[in-house]
């Protein structure tokens, strides 16, 4: 028996069930199970086999992905390589130790790279004769770090039938999020719905067309989403559950997308590269406060600060010291409040702006700012200064032409009786230019 069997047996109660929606063409169940054995003999055929270290490079599609499994179902150890992470392929496929590039989309391709794989935890991988995942941290602190997962581990969770759902999937697989949404949807013989491209009116058309019930998706997007009054050219009626999470959500964007999809439920999620996705339950569609953890996790908070420890945890970086504290647990970074079992996600320590010793969480001035008329975007972010330590300095992206000075005035003023003074941001910067990533992320200080 393969490691993966239980998803290819659920795969063959269905056959003639929908897979995968890409584009303009479709597969079901039985079509994607002989791609994987296609997949597999290739393999074979060019020598990859368990504990092979091989990138999969590709977006989300019928051959990525059954090139992804086959892998898995040979103990390989998968190195996901999307366009979003192009710029740092070399530096990845070198960190990573991969020694065959798979390209499974137009001309497929497998190529030996001529790279042994020596660090210790593929030796560990090896001899647990287990597949893995290297997946490779956003570097908002400076510095990629390539996490190694045993991925029998975080496959664990998906033997448990859940609801089936037609899923479109937003994050790609070289993200734990995207790795999560595919597998949460097969395993429970849901189908997967990849968009031509991320714009909102992409995301929308597809989701007409193919009767989405779950979006996947980040707060940036969605805030994204409601200003292309998108709902309004296409009915996005299907809609069942909205998922939310890698970046805090301002409280606004919330209430405003509460509004917009009555009858979808909102459901923010909570993961990390190193550590997986944790169950997770709102206290409500239009509340910021969520319960996480469930079977495999356990969660602590000390001094204000989230700690995980969880079953499904990576053996360690490929390339820094191992980040848990004697007891197994992971410091997440992020400062949270707690009622009781529910805890309110407040954003990254290293987010956090201090002004005159008083601290101040971006998402909270972010929320203010994208209320305002004509701001389709908002960035808050600290900038050293030399008697408070920190001001606030916010980066807006205007739906029109307006004076930066008549803007300043009338953002302290609207910001007068919504925000603490400082809280103000204290200076503005204008951009034309996306104020998030290729992940639909915030980037801070740009």
């Amino acid at each position: 028996m393969t490691h993966i069997q239980f998803l290819t047996d659920r795969m063959r109660e269905q056959p003639d069930a929908l897979a995968i929606a890409e584009r303009a063409s479709t597969v079901t169940y039985g079509q994607l199970l002989s791609r994987i054995d296609s997949w597999r003999a290739t393999f074979q055929r060019c020598g990859v086999g368990a504990g092979n270290v091989s990138s999969i490079e590709g977006e989300y599609g019928v051959e990525t992905i059954a090139a992804f499994l086959a892998l898995i179902d040979r103990c390989g150890i998968a190195v996901p390589l999307s366009r979003d992470s192009a710029v740092h392929a070399d530096a990845f496929l070198e960190l990573g130790e991969v020694e065959r590039r798979v390209r499974p989309g137009g001309n497929p391709e497998v190529a030996d790279t001529g790279r042994p794989a020596t660090h210790e935890f593929h030796q560990e991988l090896r001899r647990r004769n287990v597949p893995g995942l290297v997946l490779f941290s956003s570097g908002s602190t400076g510095k990629h770090k390539a996490a190694v997962h045993d991925l029998v581990l975080l496959l664990k969770k998906f033997h448990v039938r859940r609801h089936s759902y037609r899923t479109l999937v937003f994050l790609q697989l070289d993200h734990i999020g995207g790795v999560n949404t595919l597998f949460y949807t097969l395993s429970n013989g849901g189908s997967v719905v990849v968009a031509p491209d991320r714009s909102p009116e992409s995301v929308a058309a597809t989701i007409e067309a193919y009767q989405v019930e779950l979006l996947p998706t980040s707060p940036t997007f969605l805030n994204l989403l409601l200003l292309s009054d998108v709902q309004e050219r296409h009915d996005l009626s299907s809609l069942k559950l909205i998922t939310y999470g890698t970046e805090a959500m301002p409280e606004s964007t919330l209430d405003r997308v509460a509004r917009a999809f009555p009858n979808a439920r909102l459901q923010q999620t909570y993961g990390l590269t190193e550590l997986g996705i944790l169950r997770s339950q709102s206290r409500g569609s239009n509340s910021l406060w969520v319960r996480v953890g469930g079977e495999g996790y356990q969660t602590k908070v000390l001094d204000g600060r989230l700690w995980v420890k969880a079953e499904s945890a990576m053996l360690g970086y490929l390339n820094a010291p191992s980040p848990f504290d004697a007891d197994g647990y992971f410091d997440t970074g992020d400062r949270v409040e707690v009622d009781g079992e529910w805890v309110k996600i407040l954003g990254r320590e290293t987010d956090i702006i201090n002004v005159g010793g008083s601290k101040v969480y971006p998402a909270e001035v972010e929320s203010v700012l994208l209320q305002m008329d004509q701001v389709v975007d908002a960035c808050v972010s600290g900038e050293a200064h030399p008697l408070t330590g920190q001001i606030v300095v916010a980066s807006i992206r205007l739906s029109g032409e307006e004076e930066p000075n008549a803007f300043k005035i009338r953002m302290r003023n609207y910001c007068r009786d919504r925000l603490a003074p400082y809280k103000i941001p204290a200076k503005v910067r204008f951009s034309t230019g996306p104020l998030h990533s290729l992940r639909f992320k915030r980037v801070r200080n740009l």
